[in-house]
């Protein structure tokens, strides 16, 4: 198996519609810019039983519940993609933007009752024993919250992140909006950092074993103070950062990645902003897009930047992805596809890729290499393998199979997925109940509702796929599967 160089792909369209997706994705009252049209409002009465306005946001997959956790995470990388290659994405950022503001606006609401942060809604049981459309669903729409006394650590940090990340994306578009964005994340984190605890002990009878916590939180405690300090320039998120790095697990975490783990992520993000950062800024009209750039320095003098032990751990973790690496922790399929535990497989390949391109803007900006033992990586061969894997997913595989929905010749048609699999309620206006829906989700026929762009899971380590709506860990699509390849694609569709 050789990683390298393979044909190229319409990244520009994968873009486009990787962000169009999220639309159809959305909870809540959809607004007229709707482009996906077999979506209609759901969930409109959200957080109704508390007496706390919770319509909006996104449903993580192919079910109809809201989890704040990996919801936050989506949004953090959304953000993430736009700060970094935002100049790459012309007329899609417009859109970027919105798909980010639906989240945050999301976000605000979960986190506007003091000591509180609403970390799902939707009874998941009662949801995964339906399929149904949200626009039909009737299953309990339970809020679950922690509090000081039932603290979760772990998506109140997340929270955070994402909007002290979107809170930059937001500076010079509404700078209103962004300060509300970063007050409220100096707020949550502060109490995600004193109440101190995390979700799987508060309400984990209904986050696990959706989305339990395996890695603690006091990784995403670091990752919030990161990016606080980035959107502050703040000696005191800096100095955080420094006093409780070696509370993260100092064994293999360095190479994990995701909605979970965020390990790799600090370090590289660190390694990025050490000196300077580029932040967009978008001015739009009717027919031209003009970008301006403008240099902010992370941190001032007050607080010197360390670059260790980010550096040193983003190598590391730069060597355990590289395939010819002696000291390499994932594996890789037949056909290239870098592969690690657990299901959703492409989750790991685009968040991992994500970092691998980021870092190889610092490594260039550093003029320096990652050194493996006797391996020597260059940028150029960190976006090398980065590309790889998005071209796998673009369809530079074994099967010839794109597994993004509606792109290429041949992708997945039966996706799990339950608005995409059941008949839209214009073409269906009647109510289809719980068990209603059974028929469509044993169906052999193709999905009526293409999902534009979503990304499935993916295929097994032998590059095999069954495109079966039963095998929801190869078929599913998640937010967080896109959101970093939305930074991927426009990287790759200028260079």
């Amino acid at each position: 198996m050789s990683i390298g160089t393979v044909a190229s792909h319409d990244y520009g369209d994968a873009l486009m519609k990787s962000i169009l997706f999220y639309e159809g994705q959305r909870s809540g009252m959809l607004p007229s810019t709707q482009r996906m049209k077999w979506r209609e409002d759901s969930a409109l009465r959200d957080g109704s039983v508390i007496g706390v306005d919770l319509v909006g946001g996104y449903y993580d997959a192919g079910d109809n519940v809201k989890f704040t956790f990996p919801m936050a995470f989506s949004i953090t990388m959304l953000a993430w993609s736009l700060l970094e290659f935002g100049p790459s994405m012309g007329s899609d950022l417009r859109h970027s933007l919105d798909a980010i503001q639906w989240g945050t606006d999301y976000l605000l609401k979960a986190t506007s009752v003091p000591g509180v942060v609403v970390a799902q809604v939707g009874d998941p049981y009662g949801d995964h024993n339906c399929w149904e459309r949200p626009e039909d669903m009737d299953t309990p729409r339970t809020p679950y919250s922690v509090s000081k006394e039932s603290p979760g650590s772990e998506v109140s940090a997340e929270i955070a992140a994402a909007l002290a990340a979107s809170s930059m994306v937001f500076r010079h578009f509404n700078q209103t909006y962004s300060a509300s964005l970063l007050k409220r994340a100096r707020m949550v984190f502060e109490f995600a950092d004193k109440y101190r605890g995390s979700y799987n002990d508060s309400i984990g009878p209904w986050v696990c074993p959706f989305y339990c916590d395996f890695s603690g939180y006091q990784d995403e405690l670091v990752w919030a103070a990161v990016w606080l300090m980035r959107a502050t320039r703040s000696p005191y998120y800096w100095n955080y950062v420094l006093a409780n790095i070696q509370n993260l697990d100092k064994t293999s975490s360095f190479a994990e990645f995701g909605w979970d783990a965020k390990h790799a992520g600090i370090n590289v993000l660190v390694s990025r902003a050490s000196n300077r950062f580029t932040v967009l800024i978008s001015i739009c009209s009717c027919k031209k897009l003009l970008l301006i750039f403008e240099n902010l320095q992370l941190v001032k003098s007050q607080a010197p930047y360390t670059p260790e032990p980010f550096t040193t751990n983003a190598d590391r973790f730069v060597c355990s992805v590289l395939p010819e690496s002696q000291t390499v922790s994932v594996s890789y399929s037949p056909g290239g596809l870098l592969v690690k535990p657990g299901g959703s497989n492409l989750q790991r390949p685009a968040a991992l890729s994500f970092l691998l391109l980021v870092y190889s803007r610092a490594l260039r900006r550093d003029k320096r290499v990652v050194r493996c033992d006797n391996v020597v990586a260059k940028p150029d061969r960190l976006i090398q393998v980065a590309r790889s894997q998005v071209d796998y997913i673009l369809g530079s595989n074994p099967l010839n199979m794109s597994y993004m929905v509606g792109y290429g010749n041949k992708f997945p048609q039966k996706i799990h997925h339950r608005g995409s699999s059941l008949p839209s309620v214009r073409q269906h206006p009647q109510h289809i109940d719980c068990n209603g829906g059974d028929p469509y989700f044993w169906s052999e026929n193709p999905n009526p509702n293409y999902l534009t762009r979503a990304v499935v899971g993916g295929p097994d380590i032998q590059d095999q796929y069954s495109d079966s709506r039963v095998n929801f860990v190869h078929s599913e699509p998640t937010t967080y599967i896109n959101a970093p390849l939305v930074g991927l694609f426009a990287y790759f569709k200028t260079h």
